[in-house]
C-alpha cells in the first residue's frame, strides 16, 4: 500500500477494545462483520429507485451496495489504498436507509422534525453502534475508528451534524470537520459511479426511455455508444449492447478518475492518512470536464427516470406508508414487536427517536405488512411483497 493510505495496523482502534484477530485485519474483521449483520441482510428489500420491482433483475439496495463494493475496490487496489476498509465502505454506506428509499427517508424526516429531524448516514451510526446487537460485550459491532469515520464523513466534513450524528461524534470523537481518508473518498465516488451506469440501465429495462433516447440526450452515452457499435456491429440492444454500454461508461469515468486522483496527490504530496485528512479538500475524483459529463447524465435520470409518472406514482403512497406507521407507533408503541415495545423511552425526544428506529430498519414489505395489520389495506401494490 502507498504511504498515504489508511493503513490497518495503525488504527486508532475500537471503542470496546478486542484482542487482534490471528486471522484479519481490523478493516477485515470491519467488512465481515458488515456482512453478517442484520442491516446488511434487509438490503435485500429495500427500495434502490422501484418499489417492489416486477422483474428480478433490477436493482435493490443490497445489489447497488454489492456493485458499489466492486468499483470501490478495483479502484483502491488501482490507487495503492486499504481494500479492504474500502469495501467495508461501501458495502455499509446505505445501512441507514429506510423502506421505500428517498420517500421513506422524506417521511422519516418529517415525522421526527419536533424531534431533530433524520437522515440516512447518520442512521448508519446508529445502525453500526447501538442498533445492531450481535455481541454480548457491547451495543452494535464495535468497528475500528476508521470505519467509522469513513461511513460518517465519506461525502466530506460535516460542520453541523445532525442530532444523530453528534451522539455518535460525543461517544467517541470522529473528527467531523475534517476529510474522511482516501478509502472513504473512494467508496463515495464509486456509489456515484455505481448508481447512475446502473440506474441508466434499471431505466431501459423498465422502458421508461430508448436507449436512442438517451443517446440523443447525453452526449457521453452518444459518445460511448459509437465505440461500443464500432468495436461489436450489430450487438443485440437489450441482451448485450446495454451491459457493453455500461461497462464501456464505468470504464471511462474511474479510468478519468484514477487520473485525475493521481494528478491531484502528486500536487499534495500527502505522506500520510494523517495529511490526506488535513489536506483541506477532496483528493479522489473525476476531472472538470468528466464532471460536466456526468452531470448530464445525472439530469437525465433525474427527469426521465426519478420523476417518470411510473416512478413517482408509487413516491407518495410510500411516503404515506411511513408517516401513518410512523403515527401508529408513536401513539402506540406497544404495537411493536416485543423488545422494542418494552424498550421503548417514556421521554421524548427518545421516544420517537426510538419509533424511529425501528421503521428505519423495516424492509419494503415489512414495512407493507405492519401498515395492514395496524391502519389497513396498503395503499401500493403488495403482490410481490407477501
Amino acid at each position: 500500500m502507498k504511504p498515504y493510505a489508511t493503513h490497518p495496523a495503525e488504527s486508532r482502534g475500537r471503542r470496546f477494545p478486542e484482542a487482534a484477530s490471528a486471522t484479519r485485519t481490523a478493516f477485515q474483521r470491519d467488512r465481515d462483520r458488515i456482512v453478517h449483520s442484520s442491516a446488511f441482510r434487509r438490503l435485500r428489500y429495500k427500495t434502490q429507485v422501484f418499489v417492489a420491482p416486477d422483474g428480478d433483475h433490477f436493482r435493490v439496495r443490497l445489489t447497488h451496495s454489492l456493485e458499489v463494493a466492486q468499483i470501490a475496490r478495483t479502484l483502491a487496489r488501482a490507487l495503492g489504498l486499504d481494500e479492504d476498509l474500502t469495501e467495508a465502505l461501501a458495502l455499509a454506506h446505505d445501512l441507514g436507509h429506510p423502506p421505500f428509499g428517498h420517500s421513506g427517508e422524506d417521511a422519516l424526516e418529517a415525522a421526527l422534525a419536533p424531534y431533530g429531524g433524520f437522515d440516512h448516514n447518520a442512521q448508519t451510526l446508529r445502525i453500526v453502534t447501538r442498533l445492531e446487537n450481535r455481541y454480548p460485550g457491547w451495543d452494535g459491532l464495535n468497528l475500528s475508528w476508521e470505519t467509522l469515520e469513513g461511513l460518517a464523513k465519506h461525502n466530506g466534513p460535516i460542520y453541523f451534524p445532525t442530532w444523530a450524528m453528534a451522539e455518535a461524534d460525543g461517544e467517541w470523537p470522529l473528527d467531523l470537520a475534517s476529510h474522511a481518508g482516501l478509502e472513504a473518498q473512494v467508496a463515495a465516488i464509486a456509489d456515484d459511479i455505481a448508481y447512475d451506469n446502473h440506474d441508466l440501465d434499471d431505466g431501459i429495462r423498465a422502458g421508461l426511455f430508448s436507449l436512442d433516447e438517451v443517446a440523443a440526450d447525453v452526449p457521453f452515452t452518444a459518445n460511448c455508444l459509437a465505440a461500443v457499435t464500432a468495436r461489436w456491429p450489430g450487438l443485440s440492444a437489450r441482451r448485450r449492447l446495454v451491459p457493453e454500454l455500461v461497462r464501456e461508461q464505468i470504464g471511462r469515468m474511474t479510468d478519468d478518475l484514477l487520473s485525475e486522483t493521481r494528478a491531484r496527490l502528486a500536487v499534495a504530496a500527502p505522506q500520510s492518512a494523517a495529511d490526506v485528512r488535513a489536506a483541506g479538500r477532496t483528493l479522489v475524483g473525476m476531472s472538470k470536464a468528466m464532471v460536466a459529463e456526468a452531470d448530464v447524465l445525472k439530469n437525465f435520470l433525474r427527469t426521465r427516470m426519478y420523476r417518470h409518472p411510473q416512478v413517482a406514482a408509487l413516491r407518495d403512497p410510500s411516503r404515506d406508508v411511513v408517516t401513518r406507521l410512523f403515527a401508529a407507533l408513536h401513539a402506540d408503541p406497544a404495537a411493536m414487536p416485543g423488545d422494542w415495545a418494552a424498550a421503548t423511552p417514556s421521554e421524548e425526544p427518545a421516544r420517537a427517536r426510538h419509533v424511529a428506529d425501528f421503521i428505519a430498519g423495516m424492509t419494503d414489505r415489512y414495512a407493507l405488512k405492519s401498515y395492514q395489520r395496524l391502519i389497513g389495506p396498503s395503499p401500493l401494490p403488495t403482490d410481490i411483497f407477501i
